[in-house]
C-alpha cells in the first residue's frame, strides 16, 4: 500500500492543467476532500453526490452504485468537473453523470480511470492522508 501525503496531492493538483469548469461535483465519501480543494483552487461552485456501492469490507452492497443523496443544488447545465478519489470499473462516475444530465461533466480521479487522473502511475491501493484507520 502506497502513502500519498497532503503536500504531494496538492502539489500534484496545482500542477494539472484543470479544465475550465464552472462546478466541482464531488463523489462522496471519498471525493470530499479533492473537491474541496479542488473547487477551492478553482473557485467555483462546489456540490456532493453521496453515492454508494460497496460496504466497509469492499464488498458490492448492490447491483450498481446508487445514489443516497446530494448536498448543495447540482447544475442543469454548465461545465463540470465530477471528482471522486479512485474510479475503477467507472460506475460511480457514470452514476454522477446521470444526475448532471444537461451538463458537459469531464471526470477527475486522483487514481484510475477518468478523463483526467492526477497518479497515473499508481496502480497498487493507497493509504490516502484523510483516510483513518
Amino acid at each position: 500500500m502506497e502513502d500519498i501525503t497532503f503536500e504531494e496531492i496538492s502539489r500534484r493538483l496545482h500542477a494539472y492543467q484543470m479544465p475550465k469548469v464552472d462546478c466541482v461535483a464531488g463523489i462522496l465519501a471519498g471525493g470530499l476532500v479533492p473537491a474541496t480543494l479542488l473547487a477551492h483552487q478553482l473557485k467555483v461552485l462546489l456540490v456532493f453526490l453521496s453515492i454508494n456501492y460497496r460496504d466497509e469490507n469492499n464488498n458490492p452492497r448492490y447491483d450498481r452504485p446508487a445514489l443516497l443523496s446530494t448536498k448543495g443544488k447540482l447544475p442543469s447545465e454548465g461545465k463540470v468537473l465530477l471528482v471522486d478519489d479512485v474510479s475503477v470499473s467507472g460506475q460511480t462516475l457514470q452514476v454522477a453523470k446521470e444526475q448532471l444530465n444537461g451538463c458537459q461533466v469531464s471526470t477527475l480521479v486522483l487514481k484510475g480511470k477518468a478523463d483526467h487522473v492526477i497518479f497515473p502511475e499508481i496502480e497498487n491501493c493507497v493509504n490516502w492522508p484523510w483516510k483513518v484507520t
